[in-house]
């Protein structure tokens, strides 16, 4: 029997993890998950994400943040699978403590339960679900001087609508590269430090511990079950309920910005193959699809799906901490995983507009997690 710990296996990823383990019945698997109204509402148990996991796993409720609870649940695992995490760039510019708190903390306390149990720790893997966004802006490349990791975007210019990026050295427009696992991290929001920092906390400590790791930055993770009553998890879900009630949609920046997307199915099934593939260990690895679509993009697909009579409004407006794109090199997950992105993303947003359709839907948050944003000075608008 292989005893198996996702934390933060009542979210998104995580509910589709627990689902492909359970199908192996060597799997005996336990979930700790805090049950974030944010995530599942305020009554965890009517949530779909809950409903999806229930019966396939020992399920305790509580804080990675508390020592006896993380004591209790890590003391009998032989790997872990650590995803419980803050997310969300834009409220981590102001909800500070709170992201380092479950973040950083968090993950040290897994790190200190380990150490503390000391030859009883049967724990022989971790495996870490970072992001993308430890990247910042990420890749690029200059006509003149060649490969470039350039800084945040420069507020005037966004100010003025030029959403581009430029080169520090010569000035001229960068063009987007695929992002390779060795590429200069330069975190622009405190997500992305706190999981950069949750990287280097494994980097040094499971050597000295004698675990295995694998870290995995995560690209934009979409699919069925994602959360629609966060509106910090991504644009798939601020844009479906605000089109099936065909209000109008704001597009920020010039909707050219643009993301790679992947599906929670392709995550899944790498995550869970990594467990048993020993070239994996102590690697960072990329999954993406190695794709970048625009955001404009994004919302034609899902208003034909909607069939929504939505005006689509491309604003100028921006968040500070927001990068303008992304798209992942995916080869290191070919070659040590044999990883494929295998939903095209098309089939996979139909199949999520299905699921959001039968869906309880509240996009109170949306606004109010643009007023907060407002506020704390994160929201702008262009000139």
């Amino acid at each position: 029997m292989r005893r198996i710990l996702v934390t933060g296996g009542a979210g998104f990823i995580g509910t589709e993890i627990v689902k492909k383990l359970s199908n192996n019945k060597n799997n005996q698997i336990t979930v700790l998950d805090i049950m974030s109204p944010q995530i599942h509402g305020n009554d965890y148990e009517q949530s779909y994400l809950y409903n999806t996991i229930k019966d396939k796993c020992h399920f305790i409720k509580g804080d990675v943040c508390d020592y006896e609870v993380m004591y209790s649940a890590v003391k009998n695992a032989d790997y872990i699978i650590h995803l419980a995490a803050e997310t969300g760039t834009g409220q981590s510019m102001y909800q500070i403590n709170n992201y380092n708190n479950t973040n950083i903390m968090g993950t040290s306390n897994l790190l200190q339960v380990i150490s503390s149990l000391g030859k009883e720790c049967e724990v022989k893997k971790i495996v870490l679900s970072s992001s993308r966004s430890v990247y910042g802006e990420g890749k690029y490349e200059c006509p003149n001087c060649g490969v470039v990791y350039p800084k945040a975007r420069d507020r005037g210019r966004m100010l003025a609508k030029d959403f581009a990026l430029y080169c520090a050295t010569c000035g001229e427009r960068l063009k987007l590269v695929p992002t390779t696992e060795d590429s200069v991290c330069r975190p622009s929001s405190l997500y992305a430090f706190t999981k950069l920092s949750q990287e280097m906390m494994l980097q040094t400590m499971c050597p000295a511990l004698g675990i295995d790791y694998t870290i995995f930055r995560f690209q934009n993770v979409y699919g069925v079950g994602q959360s629609l009553k966060n509106p910090y998890t991504g644009i798939l879900s601020v844009f479906s309920t605000l089109m099936l009630e065909n209000k109008p949609v704001n597009i920020f920046e010039d909707g050219k910005e643009s993301r790679d997307f992947i599906n929670v199915m392709d995550v899944a099934d790498a995550v869970i193959k990594s467990l048993d593939v020993p070239e994996s260990n102590g690697e960072i690895i990329n999954l993406g699809s190695g794709v970048n679509t625009s955001v404009i993009e994004i919302a034609e697909i899902l208003k034909k799906s909607y069939e929504s009579t939505s005006e689509i409004n491309i604003s100028g407006d921006f968040r500070l901490g927001d990068i303008a794109h992304n798209k992942a090199d995916i080869e290191k997950a070919k070659n040590i995983l044999g990883f494929t992105a295998n939903v095209p993303l098309e089939e996979g947003l139909n199949d999520f507009c299905k699921w959001v359709q039968g869906e309880q839907r509240d996009n109170s948050g949306y606004e109010k997690s643009l007023k907060e944003m407002e506020k704390a000075g994160l929201l702008l608008h262009a000139k």
